[in-house]
């Protein structure tokens, strides 16, 4: 019985580990008679930025090589202290087209960031996710004379 039970556990996981892998890295090839999204990157690290320098932008670039017309329907941010611009024209099969990110630091607090992209298409993925992180850092504190003691601030 023990056996048995091994043998359909190790047969279980097994498949589940191989059906888990489809998709995910990308090789599989579009269905036929669809659009496809195929992003060149996914995510982008800004690095350490000023938190009053201004906005900071990527441009996130895309083919569709899929075989009918991709259509971007909608692209959802995590935060309002990003903007997203897309195409909102249909993108022809193997034309390119882009998603410009603009991360607006002074809106959010201070450290490390995290954001997330989600672009909604007629692909055959129907969803995909950008990331842009990085680092906003506060200027150095001011220092303030009083009559008394100085005082530093932010």
């Amino acid at each position: 019985m023990k056996k048995r039970l091994s043998i359909l556990l190790c047969s279980l996981l097994l498949t589940g580990a191989y059906g888990g892998t489809r998709g995910i890295s990308g090789a599989e090839p579009p269905a036929e008679g669809a659009a496809h999204l195929h992003l060149e990157e996914t995510a982008w690290d800004f690095g350490d930025v000023p938190r009053r320098g201004g906005d900071l932008e990527h441009v996130f670039r895309f083919v569709n090589d899929g075989s009918k017309p991709l259509v971007l329907l909608r692209v959802i941010t995590s935060c309002s202290c990003i903007r997203a611009s897309y195409p909102k024209r249909p993108v022809a099969p193997a034309d390119s087209g882009e998603i410009r990110i603009v991360y607006q630091p002074h809106k959010s607090e201070p450290g490390t960031f995290n954001k997330v992209i989600q672009i909604y298409s007629n692909s055959v993925d129907g969803r995909d996710i950008l990331t842009v992180q990085g680092n906003s850092i506060d200027g150095e504190p001011r220092k303030v004379k009083t009559d008394r003691m100085k005082v530093k601030t932010r």
